[in-house]
């Protein structure tokens, strides 16, 4: 339903609600159960041990591992119970992947934190009386008062305005404030629809009100307004790696050629040496022979590399948080620094 086509008293009819009355308290509660709250869907979260071993995806933590479980072998089949190469490096990729989670939660402890900080109140009229919502609880229908400072609640048909002007750069980029009106808008010649930006009759989720005041009926709430038509289109976008991950991911490819090249060149280098015949009668040869090849290709693998990254990125997480700045994931810190042109239009 384009409700800036049409007639204030025609969308209240509609809807099912007064100017002056708004809804009953029985009618919302009905309204809230069917079409649930006026909130943005968030992710599912991962738990934390789900996150622990996705720190360990990381091409290079998984040649760690492989330098580990190697390592192991050869002692145990040697007979050499030292494990200090093993317990070294399963300590620091522990650490790096515990570094990862510690921070990541962190960053959405302060997130959330800050949500709950800035979550909206809102004059509602039900009952035919003004009363203060949280504005989770709105629903299609509700009758809702706005002043300067507000933040508009959802997507709303204004039902009247005393020179209410909204800023609206988070949808339309437009940073001058928009004048606000109830009356109905007509469509041009030729045309199918009126672009968001001149639909001056409507408010929108992600607005504020900077001057005047008015009152709206809300027209869609959630995921149905058009900041969460955008925020449902990011959660569909793909992430992609970040130009270091890219980079981490090419000399992880090299290196495990590299080993594979160095255990297969070590490894027939010395059964040429001693001639494959000298080989199959003394099994201990070989497998010293074999075990030198591997000792080599463990030893071509950069163990602490990927705790170094992790500890940088973490360095870097905590000063853009001492500039007010949250940080989410490691890698976004960065994909930041890699950064250098911004462009951006008068809204900045």
């Amino acid at each position: 339903m384009r409700e800036y086509l049409s007639s204030a008293n025609e969308v209240l009819g509609q809807l099912g609600s007064s100017h002056d009355e708004g809804l009953s308290s029985g009618e919302a509660e009905a309204r809230l159960a069917k079409n649930g709250p006026n909130k943005l869907k968030e992710q599912a979260k991962t738990p934390l041990w789900i996150r622990f071993f996705q720190q360990m995806a990381d091409p290079m933590v998984i040649m760690l591992i492989a330098a580990a479980v190697i390592s192991a072998v050869t002692g145990a089949i040697q007979g050499e119970m030292d494990f200090a190469d093993v317990i070294i490096i399963m300590t620091v990729v522990i650490i790096n992947s515990a570094l990862g989670v510690i921070q990541e939660a962190k960053s959405e402890e302060a997130l959330a934190a800050l949500q709950e900080m800035s979550a909206a109140q809102s004059k509602v009229i039900r009952d035919g009386k003004l009363v203060m919502l949280h504005s989770s609880e709105l629903v299609v229908g509700d009758v809702v008062l706005l002043e300067a400072g507000d933040s508009v609640p959802a997507d709303c048909r204004v039902l009247e305005s005393a020179s209410m002007k909204i800023e609206e750069a988070a949808l339309t980029g437009e940073s001058v404030p928009v004048e606000k009106h109830a009356e109905q808008i007509s469509l041009a010649e030729g045309a199918d629809d009126v672009p968001l930006g001149d639909r001056k009759n409507m408010c929108y989720m992600g607005s504020t009100v900077v001057y005047g005041r008015g009152r709206a009926v809300v027209v869609a709430t959630g995921m149905d307004t058009e900041m969460g038509k955008i925020a449902g289109a990011l959660t569909e976008a793909a992430e992609e790696l970040t130009p270091l991950q890219v980079k981490l991911d090419e000399l992880s490819h090299i290196l495990t050629k590299l080993v594979i090249v160095i255990c297969v060149v070590i490894f027939a280098v010395d059964v040429l040496r001693h001639g494959f015949g000298n080989m199959a009668e003394e099994p201990s040869l070989l497998l010293n022979t074999f075990m030198v090849a591997v000792s080599l290709a463990v030893a071509a693998i950069p163990e602490g590399l990927v705790a170094v990254v992790t500890i940088v990125l973490s360095l870097g997480v905590t000063k853009m948080a001492r500039r007010q700045a949250i940080i989410r994931n490691l890698s976004a810190v960065e994909t930041l620094g890699c950064t250098q042109v911004i462009c951006s239009d008068k809204t900045l």
